[in-house]
């Protein structure tokens, strides 16, 4: 079947999108030393630079899906992409770390839109038997962003400084903005009515970002009360989705179905454990191995190139085993990896290092495709959107409850210096914590990736 112009426009579009925001989160964390150096920052801001972008993406993610119910998924997309090219761009030009991070902060605002409705374009103009392309070709642009975004990433900052990351991919950005506004089209009218539930998504937003402030300021009394006041806002959120009308996520899914509970339950722990790993290991190549940015992005990008590669096969593979069996292999895997990264000290070879993320990369792989495709298949075809959008939160809030770990560790092991001036086994002992921690984490994820049910009968 041919593909007409709109088809092929929406899923330029949505892939160079899906490219860009995944290059740009693996290409900062190499240039992250760089900016470490030009602003000064202590390492509790700079991880604010990553944990900025997310927590502003975890905290939209759900209300702007349904506000795209409302006005429209193409407007907003359209919206968030402008949005997104157009901070990128302005990232380039900050002239301290606080404003760096502002802009970092807005930047996720686009990505949210853009997330929570990409997806749901392609499904929108694609019939049923191309959707599993269109969607696979989307997915293979997510991991080749995650791929090249280390080697890039440090070959323009070693070459051309930190800010060309930013220029470059605001310009692509621009660039897919423009034929986004000239070719993705306009929204039909939305008969069906619907409202938001504004009392409920601001209790959603202050929840979590309660939750993160209060985990950056542990082990200080402050800390332990903020995250208290997390938890209770977070409690209120549920009660008050269980008696509106028109809730920001249906809270039935999770109570009623088990199947998909446990998915997303094991997607949230599995993105958290393994999220922070290109943070943490770029700052220790670069300032334990000493290595350039461009050597560090070069071995870093073993990890992603394995997920690119098997990716694919392990989602077939999904089709003839039960998902739920090749999902927890992955989780092991992963489990693995990170506790054996958690005694790399400074004597580690980098071979050595590039067989662990070999590991990470494969269980990953084994976990991601099976998951997702559990998630989907345990819906009906009405709650399609639905479903995306828990799963596409479930990914950012645990890649910020990742980077709100490190940045615990870094609290009681680093405190307030820079990175460049803490001791080698000073930072090595906090990197060391952080995986054990994660390793844990992550296996105790297995229990509800096993547990979670058959997706077949």
């Amino acid at each position: 079947m041919s593909w007409n112009r709109t088809q092929k426009s929406a899923l330029a579009i949505v892939t160079t999108t899906s490219f860009l925001g995944t290059f740009l989160i693996s290409s900062v964390n190499i240039a992250l030393p760089a900016i470490e150096e030009v602003f000064e920052m202590n390492a509790l801001t700079l991880s604010w630079i990553i944990t900025g972008f997310l927590l502003s993406s975890a905290i939209l993610l759900l209300p702007l899906g349904r506000w795209a119910d409302l006005t429209g998924i193409k407007r907003i997309y359209k919206t968030g992409a402008t949005i997104f090219a157009i901070s990128t761009v302005l990232c380039a030009f900050a002239t301290s770390g606080e404003m760096l991070i502002l802009l970092r902060v807005l930047k996720g605002v686009g990505g949210a839109m853009v997330m929570t409705t990409g997806a749901a374009i392609l499904v929108s103009v694609f019939p049923a038997s191309e959707r599993g392309k269109a969607l696979g070709i989307t997915v293979a642009a997510v991991y080749m962003g995650l791929a090249m975004g280390p080697f890039a990433g440090g070959f323009l900052t070693q070459q051309l400084g930190w800010r060309s990351i930013f220029l470059i991919s605001g310009i692509l950005g621009l660039i897919s903005v423009t034929i986004t506004w000239l070719y993705l089209g306009k929204d039909a009218p939305v008969k069906e009515p619907r409202k938001i539930n504004l009392k409920g998504s601001f209790i959603y937003a202050m929840s979590l970002s309660t939750l993160v402030i209060g985990s950056s300021a542990i082990p200080t009394i402050k800390g332990w009360m903020l995250l208290g006041v997390g938890l209770v806002l977070m409690a209120l959120f549920i009660m008050i989705e269980k008696k509106v009308e028109f809730p920001v996520i249906n809270i039935e899914m999770f109570t009623r179905n088990r199947l998909f509970a446990f998915s997303n339950l094991a997607a949230l722990i599995n993105y958290s454990a393994t999220f922070a790993i290109v943070f943490l290991l770029s700052l220790y190549l670069q300032k334990i191995k000493e290595l350039s940015p461009q050597e560090a992005g070069s071995i870093l990008l073993a990890q992603p190139l394995v997920m690119a590669i098997l990716s694919p096969l392990s989602g077939r593979l999904s089709d003839k085993i039960e998902p739920r069996y090749l999902a927890t292999s992955g989780m092991g895997l992963c489990t693995l990896g990170l506790a054996l990264f958690a005694f790399v000290g400074e004597q580690t070879s980098a071979g050595l290092i590039i067989f662990y993320l070999i590991i990470m990369g494969t269980g990953f792989a084994l976990f991601s495709s099976p998951n997702l495709n559990t998630i989907m298949s345990s819906v009906e075809k009405h709650q399609y959107a639905i479903a995306s959008g828990v799963s596409a939160t479930m990914r950012v809030v645990g890649q910020m409850v990742s980077m709100t770990l490190v940045t615990l560790f870094f609290a009681i092991y680093i405190g307030q210096a820079r990175i460049s001036e803490v001791p080698s086994e000073q930072f090595i002992n906090g990197m060391s914590a952080a995986f054990m921690a994660f390793a844990i984490i992550c296996f105790i994820g297995m229990w509800f990736s096993f547990y979670r049910g058959k997706m077949r009968n």
